[in-house]
């Protein structure tokens, strides 16, 4: 578990995993109730990619980055679900060092990209009501190839940034982390050298990727609302909020859970709290986004109907 180097000084090879719960009643019902989100999160975001990529109505702005959103929710779930469906099943859940650090990776990469491409629906929501004239020009696909781009750019300049400086930071002997995953706060806790910078990254990291999208999405939507207050007829308001009113929901799932997670000093956060808030952004989130986007959406609806119908 641990190898001795020069100067007394120990390497941590593995960590434990502590889990969602440590009761040991609840771990086999947790289980079920977790392999089911987890089946129904597969089903739902690839069939969303599936459905979008089949359908030419749906080739879109809005349906691409929806597409896109469905693929960053599968990887997410993905990166943190069947580690922590073996921490159900297992009395230690052990992971790598070098796992860990990988499926932190992998969780801001997507946990970042999630954030902005929020933000980049709300700009198209943005740009569709309040100049719908100039939609086809301000949302080329060129433009919203590049905007993607960009998202995921950050989101791995992002992630990479935070990881060398986790490479750092030394971890003495094995023990457990407090949570079903591999996460900065947890992780830091049980660090034996300065997590000074660390925590600093964390917090301005956490900040920007929070606030700068969710400041896109108010700023985008008070601009919406007031376009809709001068739609004349009621059917015709009526049509233009239902299409931002499952974004709004999405949004507020999403950065609230993240907010309450992230943007507390380490001092203050409370572990227990931390994986409740988690459980929504990287198991919740990404269960009910397919959902949230296609029950209310008419475009979708008849695109199933009409893959049924071809078959």
């Amino acid at each position: 578990m641990e190898d001795t180097t020069a100067g007394n000084r120990c390497t941590v090879t593995d960590f434990l995993l502590a889990g969602l719960s440590e009761k040991p009643e609840l771990q086999l019902p947790l289980f079920f109730i977790f392999i089911g989100i987890y089946m129904i999160t597969v089903a739902g975001n690839l069939g969303m990619i599936i459905l979008i990529g089949l359908s030419s109505h749906l080739h879109t702005p809005m349906y691409f980055f929806l597409s896109s959103l469905s693929f960053i929710d599968f990887c997410q779930s993905t990166v943190v679900t069947p580690k922590m469906l073996v921490s159900f099943l297992v009395e230690k859940n052990l992971i790598s060092y070098s796992e860990c650090l990988a499926q932190l990776y992998f969780v801001i990469i997507f946990g970042t990209a999630e954030s902005y491409t929020l933000a980049v629906m709300a700009y198209d929501r943005y740009v569709a009501i309040c100049n719908p004239l100039l939609y086809n020009v301000t949302m080329s696909s060129q433009i919203y190839c590049s905007l993607i781009s960009g998202v995921y750019i950050f989101a791995v300049f992002c992630a990479s940034l935070n990881i060398v400086f986790m490479f750092r930071v030394q971890f003495c002997r094995l023990e457990v982390v407090n949570h079903y995953f591999c996460d900065f706060l947890p992780l830091l806790k049980l660090a034996c050298s300065s997590t000074y910078i660390n925590e600093m990254l964390i917090l301005f990291f956490g900040t920007l990727n929070i606030f700068v999208p969710m400041l896109t999405v108010i700023t985008s939507y008070i601009f919406i609302i007031h376009s809709i207050l001068h739609i004349s007829s009621m059917e015709g308001r009526s049509k233009a909020f239902s299409t931002c009113s499952s974004h709004i929901s999405a949004v507020a799932i999403f950065y609230g859970s993240v907010g309450f997670m992230y943007l507390q000093p380490l001092s203050v956060n409370s572990m227990d709290q931390g994986k409740v808030s988690s459980v929504f952004y990287t198991t919740v989130v990404p269960l009910l986004n397919p959902f949230i986007y296609s029950l209310r959406n008419k475009d979708v609806s008849v695109a199933v109907k009409k893959i049924f119908e071809r078959k």
